[in-house]
Parts: structure tokens; sequence; C-alpha cells
């Protein structure tokens, strides 16, 4: 029984469970989890008062195996109104992830400008995910999935509702920042346009921008992906809580014929 992402072993040390597996293959951890993790690394570098965690970019260099990784971080450019903080990930003796974070200064004196309408209400259930040749048993089921529209076994542009079932380590609550790379990385797999039996399309990395951190335990995810015939495609997120838009998410896939 998955009871969360990662067992801490000791500084910068920790140990990927069962719940980190992605849905091709239960030694290979879906993109979401190292990318929390990575980000709570991040937050918790050298920490500025009145400064929010406002933009996250993650590279993935290679597969994260589901083992022991590590993780070291370093501050790339001090600043008292805007500050970037940079995180490595590595297993196996080779570095797998890298993430940069911008800190922005917090103001209260500038106006909401926000995109769209209200965000559409939770389902109550829609059942459990289903994934052409999924590892249904790690991150999968690790999720609380809540569909719109569309879904994972479906074609073409997706609203679904997501929660972590459990935390990224025992007994220690998700930043809001931390729980949205958790559940972002899931945009081009909700929004597959290509039936997987016969492409890959493969995200590299992960961009999410929050113009204000989302409240509650809840994110809608409104993905659509789209490719330009050259073996390079797009997912495109919008983020959002009950309250309304928060922010979007960004993945370059690599699309290929198996």
């Amino acid at each position: 029984m998955n009871t969360s992402f990662y067992e801490p072993l000791g500084p910068g040390r920790y140990r990927a469970l069962p719940a980190t597996a992605g849905p091709w293959s239960a030694d290979a951890q879906h993109g979401g989890p190292p990318s929390a993790l990575a980000v709570r690394a991040l937050e918790l570098h050298d920490p500025a008062e009145n400064m929010r965690t406002a933009r996250v970019a993650v590279d993935i260099l290679r597969p994260v195996p589901v083992s022991t990784v590590t993780l070291r971080t370093r501050t790339a450019r001090p600043g008292k109104r805007v500050a970037l903080v940079e995180a490595v990930m590595a297993a196996d003796d080779q570095e797998v992830l890298h993430a940069r974070a911008w800190r922005i200064t917090c103001s209260g004196v500038t106006p909401v400008i926000a995109r769209g309408g209200g965000a559409p209400a939770i389902p109550d259930s829609t059942g459990k995910p289903r994934f052409h040749g999924m590892h249904a048993s790690g991150y999968l089921s690790a999720v609380d999935w809540r569909f719109v529209s569309g879904g994972f076994d479906q074609l073409g542009p997706c609203q679904a509702w997501a929660r972590p079932r459990i935390p990224l380590l025992p007994g220690e609550e998700m930043s809001p920042m931390s729980r949205t790379l958790l559940i972002a990385d899931s945009g081009s797999g909700l929004a597959a346009a290509l039936d997987p039996r016969r492409f890959v399309f493969i995200n590299v990395d992960l961009t999410v921008v929050l113009q204000r951190d989302p409240v509650g335990e809840w994110l809608l995810l409104d993905s659509l992906t789209t490719m330009g015939g050259t073996g390079t495609g797009l997912a495109d997120t919008v983020l959002s809580d009950a309250r309304g838009t928060v922010g979007t998410g960004v993945q370059t896939l690599l699309v290929a014929a198996r």
C-alpha cells in the first residue's frame, strides 16, 4: 500500500517508493513526484522573507529510476526583488533532472487581472483512470482523478481535477508549488493527441508559472496538445483551483512512431 511518494534517508537523500512509478514501467518514475521533490528542495534552500516561488522550470535529462535519489541546491542569482535558485537530482551516479525556480517579491498593491470565468464543479466520482498499456498501481493510483471531459483513454483535449492521495514525504504537507508540479506533469498524458500504441510522446521538460498560489487540495488541469509535424509537440495546460485560474504549465514533447 502506498503511504507516501518518498522516504527520507538523510540530508539530500530519498528513497523513491512504488507510488512514484509512471504508467509505462514499474522501474521508472512519473515526472511529477521528482519534480515536486526538487521544488521542495528549492523552497527550503536559503529561504527569503516576503518572496514566493513564481516559476519553476524542470528539465528531465533521462528516465528517473525508482531507487535512491539525491538533491543538491544552489543560489544562481541572489536578489531582494527576484532570485533564481537551482537544484540537481541524481540517481545511480547520473544527473537525471535539473530544476530552476524564480522567486519574486510579494506585493499587495498590484491589481488582480483574471483569465476566463470560474472553474467547473468537481465531479463526485469518475472511476479509475484507464491508460493504454499502463502500470496503474504507481503514480496513477496515488492521485485522485475526477474527469470533467476527456480522459487518459481518450484522444484530444481534457479537463480533469486531481489531488494527491498521499504525501510527498511522510507526515509533511506539500507546498502549493510542490503540489502543483506533482500534478501538472500529467498534462501531456491527459491530452494525448496520438494513439500511444503507435506513437511515443515523451515530455522532456515542464515549466509551471503561478501568478498566485492555488488554494485547497484540488487542482484543475485543462490540457491541450498540439504538434507541428516535425517530431516536436507542445502540451499546454491551464491550471485552476475552485476560485479560478492560477497559472499555466507547458511541456515540450518528443514525438515519434513506435
